[in-house]
């Protein structure tokens, strides 16, 4: 079993300047508490926490508050957050909400305010007020990972100008027929992230010139399973389906490609898929995505709290942790409808849901009371349509 005598050697350093480094205290330059940091690391040497609480004063351990425990996302952002607290020989208290509300007051009322840890780290949930501010009255430092909440620093990508990439990815490819496989609602998981997804989809649509429609609008909930049944419904009519679905996840995104394969459209030749995360399974089938480390996030947010209780003194908020896209065989260009180019395949569709809202209106509206506004119809012509037509 490794030592502390056996870090020491192998740095040429004291021990004391190793247990120095590891339990978090002053007087260690950066350059050798990164150094004693990694080497720790690489030889397996875990400092004993309840030894290095006793002289410092402070408990060694670090909660961390998950709404569930089964997501990918949140998995891989655990896997970082252990990894750099046990380099630095803390341990990790996790509290979950188990995905019940019901569960939300005693663990996050009770237990994290008995349990003695000298930080928190929050991944991925909406705080109500109460909650935010009893977060902000806290005295240990705090920190949110993969999604903002009001008032509390956050590590995470920008997710809005990663969407927008996405979104951006398929237009370059000419598709315009577009449709947005959405998550977020359950248990408030992500309450920030699936909003700034959606908002940055339609505004990059709206850039373009391009119309949302609300029917391609499919809600897939962040997993495979929800978002295969949308899929398939989303897909269902081979006379008017999109060209290319914007995915808010590649769990979701796997789900779309299920669904393809089902109904037995051929990707990317009738369809493009993009995700978002690079989920460890998109490089094998074969997903575009936008890249994220959610694994280096979380070590990243553990070590700004380390940092924080070693300067005993806040921090700045991060700046947005970096994403790129990865193109692989999902996407590729759209294919015009014979006879006719994309744009105006598109208008058809847009004509179509417009007389599809008018005659669901119908029936509960006299003729005097539906507003109407000019809709072009074709390029330099106009006519009465519902004002339920235009951009919703």
């Amino acid at each position: 079993m490794t030592s502390i005598d056996d870090v020491a050697a192998s740095l040429g350093v004291s021990t004391a300047t190793v247990s120095r480094a590891l339990r978090g205290l002053p007087g260690v330059a950066a350059e050798t508490r990164a150094r004693v940091t990694s080497t720790a690391e690489s030889l397996g040497y875990v400092a004993s926490s309840s030894a290095s609480g006793l002289a410092s004063g402070r408990t060694m351990a670090m909660g961390v508050l998950v709404p569930v425990i089964d997501r990918w996302f949140f998995s891989a952002v655990l896997e970082g957050v252990d990894r750099r607290l046990r380099a630095a020989g803390y341990d990790l208290v996790l509290f979950s909400l188990g995905g019940s509300g019901t569960n939300r007051d005693r663990v996050f009322h009770r237990s994290i305010l008995r349990k003695r840890i000298d930080a928190l780290l929050v991944l991925s949930m909406h705080l109500t007020d109460e909650e935010r501010r009893a977060v902000q009255q806290l005295d240990y430092p705090t920190i949110v990972v993969g999604g903002a909440v009001r008032g509390v620093r956050h590590v995470g990508i920008d997710d809005a100008g990663a969407a927008r990439d996405a979104v951006e990815h398929l237009i370059g490819l000419g598709h315009v027929r577009i449709a947005h496989m959405r998550g977020g609602g359950s248990f408030d998981i992500d309450f920030e992230v699936p909003r700034l997804r959606e908002q940055a989809f339609r505004d990059t649509m709206a850039d373009h010139g391009l119309m949302v429609r609300e029917d391609w609008s499919a809600f897939g909930d962040f997993r495979f399973s929800t978002a295969r049944e949308a899929a398939l419904v989303l897909l269902a009519d081979h006379r008017d389906r999109p060209s290319a679905v914007f995915c808010s996840s590649d769990e979701m995104a796997f789900g779309v490609l299920r669904a393809a394969v089902e109904l037995g459209i051929d990707v990317p030749g009738e369809l493009s898929v993009i995700g978002m995360d690079d989920h460890e399974f998109a490089g094998p089938m074969g997903l575009t995505t936008i890249r994220q480390d959610p694994a280096e996030q979380g070590a990243f947010a553990a070590g700004v709290l380390l940092d924080e209780l070693l300067l005993d003194a806040p921090t700045s908020g991060p700046e947005p942790h970096p994403h790129s896209l990865v193109p692989r065989s999902s996407t590729g260009p759209a294919a015009a409808s014979p006879g006719q180019d994309a744009r105006a395949s598109w208008r058809m569709g847009i004509q179509r849901e417009a007389r599809r809202r008018q005659e669901a209106a119908a029936p509960t509206m006299s003729a005097s009371a539906r507003p109407s506004i000019p809709s072009r119809t074709s390029e330099g012509e106009s006519s009465g349509t519902p004002r339920s037509a235009t951009r919703p």
